[in-house]
């Protein structure tokens, strides 16, 4: 995949409308007709060349919670245990050295 580091200067056009670069389009296979999806991220948009996924793993996690009897409750009520055990695992250092 290449990564582009410079940045690009785009002008907003009536209704909103953006022209992106042919050669980070060519790099991203966007092609007309494309749907992009566009996010906040503080006070900077991010493209992304593809549609977000996010709402359909919302609702496959919901669907196997529900399947498997896991409640929200549940979950919330285990997040303490798994934070710490993410702590350990990332932060502790080794008792050895």
């Amino acid at each position: 995949m290449l990564y582009e580091d410079r940045p690009y200067a785009i002008q907003v056009r009536q209704r909103g409308q953006v022209t992106i670069p042919r050669r980070l389009r060519e790099s991203l296979a966007i092609e007309e007709g494309d749907t992009l999806t566009v996010f906040q991220a503080g006070d900077a948009l991010l493209l992304a060349p593809r549609p977000l996924q996010t709402p359909q793993l919302i609702d496959r996690m919901a669907d196997m919670l529900d399947e498997s009897g896991v409640t929200l409750a549940d979950l919330l009520a285990d997040l303490p245990r798994i934070r710490e055990e993410i702590y350990r695992e990332r932060y502790q250092t080794n008792q050895e050295e």
